[in-house]
Order: structure tokens, then sequence, then C-alpha cells
């Protein structure tokens, strides 16, 4: 990695970083937690630069980048976070480049991390019923609670896209939910005869109770009015599972796992299941194929002649 001149003050590469930032929301359009962790890893990317002498947007190199991530390796960073911190650099460099800020690109000649590709932990069918089953108070959190974990495991909706849905966004004589994804791509999920109940005993008995003028329109509300909140849903999850035995304390992205794992069991396409969880590349959804091991066995004792 090259050294020399100390880098430029922090206010400029702040500038950048800043610059880069609106670049992401505004352009790219990414979530707000997409935007955070990438702002974040450039503000450490350029930090590590000026600490080790390198200059100031020239120093900012192939080697300059290599040099960053072996020193988060060295930390004991996951594979995730440096496949993450990898993908980051690689973007960074490609809009400084686009902005005359680099002669090259060097992010080109970087090679991309892999992510291990492991599922968590999911429920079984039994747990999840079990999960599900309605409790027998009926006070407007026990309503709301139980119309989340519903409509969640119904629909394997993300948590930012439960908590961002409407009252209006619930079509109830089609069973089917709007829903907004990543990138602000909108699909329509269907959903069952329980997850209906449960959101329409939600909505007639209890969300009247909570609603106020800053409750605008959002289907889930906090118990002080407001649109429900990803913590929240989150301890609504683990409140429940944990009244469950044997079952694994799973987030809201586990009920999103365990309903696309027990759709695949059920014998559901993997294009279909791609279109219900939102996946851009079927690469994505086929993750969960190796769950349902138990069920190809199955089809091969039963149709192999020499099973």
């Amino acid at each position: 990695m090259p050294t020399g001149a100390p880098s430029q003050p922090d206010d400029e590469t702040a500038a950048v970083v800043a610059a880069f930032e609106r670049h992401l929301r505004l352009e790219r359009d990414l979530s707000p937690h997409t935007v955070r962790a990438y702002v974040t890893d450039a503000a450490s990317l350029l930090r590590h630069l000026r600490e080790a002498g390198g200059v100031w947007p020239a120093g900012l190199d192939i080697d300059a980048l290599r040099h960053w991530l072996a020193a988060q390796h060295a930390e004991g960073l996951s594979r995730a976070t440096l496949a993450r911190r990898t993908a980051c650099a690689r973007t960074f460099t490609a809009f400084c480049h686009r902005q005359g800020l680099l002669a090259t690109d060097p992010g080109l000649l970087l090679g991309s991390a892999k992510a291990p590709r492991t599922l968590p932990a999911v429920l079984d069918q039994p747990q999840a019923q079990a999960a599900l089953a309605p409790a027998e108070d009926t006070s407007p959190k026990a309503l709301r609670d139980q119309a989340i974990l519903e409509l969640l495991y119904a629909t394997g909706i993300r948590v930012s896209e439960l908590c961002s849905l409407d009252v209006d966004d619930v079509d109830r004589t089609r069973h089917v939910i709007r829903v907004v994804g990543k990138g602000r791509k909108e699909r329509t999920v269907p959903f069952g005869l329980p997850a209906l109940r449960a959101v329409d005993l939600w909505c007639v008995n209890a969300r009247p109770l909570w609603a106020t003028p800053k409750s605008a329109d959002a289907l889930f509300l906090g118990t002080r009015g407001g649109r429900i909140d990803p913590g929240t849903v989150r301890r609504v999850v683990h409140t429940r599972l944990r009244q469950v035995p044997g079952a694994p304390d799973l987030s809201p992205h586990g009920l999103r796992h365990s309903a696309a794992t027990h759709l695949l069991e059920g014998g559901a396409d993997l294009r279909s299941v791609q279109e219900l969880l939102g996946h851009s590349s079927l690469n994505t959804t086929q993750i969960y194929t190796h769950v349902s091991i138990d069920r190809l066995r199955a089809a091969y004792r039963q149709a192999h002649p020499r099973a």
C-alpha cells in the first residue's frame, strides 16, 4: 500500500462520504439499513487509508482495498461481514470513479468474497401450529400480537414490510396484501383464513382503541398509537416462541424462513416461493431447498426402482 504525504483533512473525505450517502439513498433507493451499513464501511475505509498514510484520492487503489479488508479479517470479523464490506468497497470506488475522483476503478480488481449460505433454524410444522394457537387473552395487545404472528407466517414478509403496511394494503376479498419491498418493488402476497380472522379481530375490536391522529393509516400500532416498529415486532415473536416447548428462539426473519421451508415441503415450486418472498434472484431462494431433503428422500424412495 502506498505511503507518503498525509491524506486530506477529515472534512474533505467526510464530504465524499456524505455524497456517497445521498447517492445510495436518492439514486440507488437502498433501504435505510443498507445505507447506514455502506456509509459506515466507506468511512472506515477512508479512515484506514488516512491512518496508514495513504494519499486521498490517489492512494485508494487495489492494495489499499486489500489492506483494509485484511485488517478486518485480522480482527476476526465473520465471512458474511467481510462479504458485505467487499461489496461496499466496490460500490464506493465505482461511485468515486464516476464522480471523477479516481482515474480508474480499483474495485473492479477486487475479488468477490462469498458469505456462507447457511439457513438458520426454522420451526417444524407442529411448532408453528403451537406458536400460532390463539391465546385466551382478548386484550388489544394480545389481538395485535396474534395478527402480527399470523400475517408474518402466512406471507413470509420481512419485518420492515410488515411495519410499513397500511390498512388499505389488506384486500380482504381477494385474501392478499400489497407489499412494498426492497428497492420499493411492489408485490402481491396471498394469505389464508386464519390470518384474515386475526387481522379482522385486531382492526375491528382493538385498533380503534389505540388509534390517534398520529396513527394515520398504519395497520399495526404501538401502545401509544404510532406505527409499530421492528423492535416491538421482534419482542412479540421472541415472547411467543418462548412459550412453545422445544422451539428455537427465532426472529421475525426466522418466521419468514419457516414459511418458505413449509411451502416447499408442501409442494410449492421454487419460482412461486421466490415471487412470494420478493427475492430478485432465484439463487437466493434456493437456499431453502436443502432443508427439505427429507421430502426429496421420500420422493426418491417412492419413485426410483433401485431405492
